[in-house]
């Protein structure tokens, strides 16, 4: 819950931001120098790229989290036995422990977006956010597409 609702608060700020750039955008276009012109298009272009980042990573986590729902309902999810920190984070050398399983189950399984769900959270447990995300990318398209 505390990660959906920084999430709103961060898209409500890049949308304040928005428009304040905006609005400073156009008195910079409308100054008619060259040098004015540029920090204007500047200023319009690189808060839309911002913008369209955070368009991005809502629609990850939304399909993300509608993903890993559906495998909880179809009793595909992981245990979660994993001793954790008091931070609530597993410790690596148990989760590592985990993903020989989960990598397998993908190579088994290439076409089959539950094991891929299941790679990107044991990447997770392990700490590669980047593996991760990855894994719940490709889990995603093949849900999709299926």
């Amino acid at each position: 819950m505390k990660g959906k609702i920084a999430v709103i608060v961060m898209a409500v700020l890049l949308v304040f931001y928005l428009l304040l750039a905006g609005v400073r955008a156009i008195a910079f276009v409308q100054s008619g120098e060259p040098v004015g012109i540029a920090i204007g298009v500047a200023l319009l272009v690189l808060p839309l790229i911002g913008f369209w980042a955070l368009a991005r990573e809502i629609t990850f986590g939304i399909r993300s989290e509608r993903l890993v729902r559906q495998l909880d309902e179809l009793g595909g999810f992981p245990s979660n036995d994993l001793p954790v920190r008091p931070s609530g984070r597993p410790y690596r050398d148990a989760a590592d422990a985990q993903f020989p399983a989960a990598q397998a189950e993908v190579e088994a399984e290439p076409e089959n977006w539950q094991s891929w769900l299941r790679l990107g959270l044991a990447y997770d447990a392990s700490g590669d956010r980047k593996r991760a995300r990855g894994a719940i990318r490709t889990a995603i398209t093949l849900e999709r597409t299926r």
